[in-house]
């Protein structure tokens, strides 16, 4: 097959960092072609637009001084770039090979794309408990959430007790962000100590409005419209305990999706996450480019993930210039 049928550029994901980087590739007339994805339920929600689909306000990012839902800002992004000229798949990018260019990728009604380059923008989802309210609580705004920073601030959380669930180092930092809005903390962790780092611990434990709940599992998650309560259980004994909360932080990790890459030759990180090279979005592979979540295992916000976006169209249109590819 020919260069002069392959695409350009093929986006995988539509989170901030795939439109972003096709609103920078269309105005570069690099002609770009995004794949959105499918809607997925199992094992946790996965929609076309990423993890703001499940965020009901935004209100630290710049340019919303009043906030926005994160699906009014996915579908303010999503327009901007379609205004380009940016076109638009609704498919999974369900298998890529990246031994040769033009580079073959097959999406999930089963047809074969080539592509002079791809920027993989597929992110990460959070990993939840699995309890019946959860997600119902998380995507209707009901006081369940896997983002302290993006969500602790809101005025619903201010001087309320909220509890987070997790041991690990991402637990601690979510429940150190809360304490300076919530009355009271708990943290309910299975295991009677923690992974996180000492440093870590110490800011923690050493809050005088942190409560541990050791040794508990996470038993139900109460309220309809709002959450009302936690319910937790000993996991020696098998005795229950109500912990009346106004927000529950779920801090568990999140997983990339990165599945499709498997066996593409893609570096991952010890996490699983897309490795780059230093500051850029260069993945191991000539011509391939990583943005937004699905590499970034530390900041994971709206804006750093549309700033990374912005960083792999340019690299990518500087590499294809460099190929003779304009």
């Amino acid at each position: 097959m020919s260069h002069s049928t392959a695409e350009k550029v093929v986006i995988i994901g539509s989170g901030p960092a795939g439109w972003t980087a096709a609103i920078y590739a269309a105005r570069a007339n690099l002609n770009p072609v995004v794949y959105v994805g499918v809607p997925s339920t199992n094992p946790a929600p996965v929609l076309p637009g990423g993890q703001l689909m499940l965020t009901t306000e935004v209100e630290n990012y710049p340019g919303f001084p009043h906030g926005v839902t994160g699906p009014e800002m996915m579908a303010k992004f999503r327009e901007q770039a379609e205004r380009f000229g940016t076109r638009v798949m609704d498919a999974n990018i369900d298998k890529c090979e990246f031994g040769s260019r033009p580079f073959t990728l097959t999406d999930s009604d089963g047809k074969v794309i080539h592509a002079e380059s791809v920027i993989i923008s597929t992110g990460a989802t959070a990993n939840w408990l699995g309890h019946p309210n959860e997600l119902r609580l998380a995507m209707n705004g009901g006081g369940v959430s896997a983002c302290a920073v993006c969500d602790g601030a809101l005025p619903a959380y201010r001087n309320q007790p909220l509890a987070v669930v997790g041991g690990g180092d991402t637990a601690m930092e979510e429940a150190s962000y809360l304490t300076k809005f919530a009355s009271k903390v708990y943290v309910i962790h299975r295991r009677d100590t923690l992974r996180a780092s000492k440093s870590m611990q110490d800011r923690v434990l050493g809050s005088p409005k942190v409560e541990m709940v050791w040794n508990s599992a996470v038993e139900d998650i109460v309220g309809q419209d709002r959450l009302e309560a936690v319910v937790v259980k000993d996991v020696n004994t098998g005795a229950t305990r109500r912990l009346d909360v106004k927000g529950f932080f779920i801090a568990i990790g999140h997983s990339p999706a990165t599945k499709f890459l498997q066996g593409a030759g893609i570096e991952f990180d010890e996490k699983g996450y897309v490795a780059l090279k230093t500051r850029s979005s260069f993945t191991n592979i000539p011509g391939v480019f990583a943005a937004g979540d699905v590499a970034d295992q530390v900041y994971r916000q709206a804006i750093s993930a549309a700033g990374m976006g912005c960083q792999a169209a340019i690299d990518c249109e500087r590499w294809l210039a460099e190929q003779g590819i304009h």
